[in-house]
This record gives C-alpha cells, structure tokens and sequence, in this order.
C-alpha cells in the first residue's frame, strides 16, 4: 500500500490543481507539447506494467494531521486492522442481543 501526503488547505480545487499542474483556464503551449528529438519510444511497450500497478495498489491521501501521527503503511494497516476487529466484535454482539 502506498501512501500519498500532499499538504493543503481541503479543498478539491488544490489538490486536483497539484496533480494537473495547470488550471482549467490556463491555454497549453504548443511549444511545450512538443516531443523532444532525443526521446524515442519507437522500442516502448505501451501500457507494459499497468496490470501491476492496478493489482495490488490503493492510494490513500491522508490529511497532515492524520499524516503526522501514521508515517508508513505499516502503522496505517495496523490501526485499521484493530479497527475491523472492533466493528466486528460490536456487530457479533449486536447480533446476540
């Protein structure tokens, strides 16, 4: 499991903003787009490890807060583990009564 920290204020806008790099609004430049002549695919496997990459990966963002306490995955799938077994154990004994 990886974990992504990206650090603003929670808003949708900024953080899909982080992600493009650009704003809606913004008019690309052609000359930006434009490959290189010294990159060349022509070799390249187009999409060669996405079955990998969507096997077993969910991103998770966490908010900085929630970041600063849970640093690694480990710590993350520990908490959320003891979390399961509560609610488990709540609905076994819900089921009892």
């Amino acid at each position: 499991m990886r974990i992504a920290v990206i650090e603003f204020e929670s808003s949708a806008h900024g953080w899909l903003q982080c992600l493009k790099g650009t704003d809606m609004n913004q008019e690309s430049k052609a000359s930006e787009q434009e490959m290189l002549d010294e990159y060349d695919f022509s070799g390249g496997v187009r999409g060669k490890y996405v079955g990998r990459v969507s096997q077993g990966s969910n991103v998770v963002v966490l908010d900085p807060d929630v970041a600063r306490v849970f640093t690694n995955s480990e710590s993350v799938n520990q908490a959320l583990r003891a979390l399961v077994a509560i609610i488990d154990s709540q609905a076994a004994k819900a089921e009892r009564r």
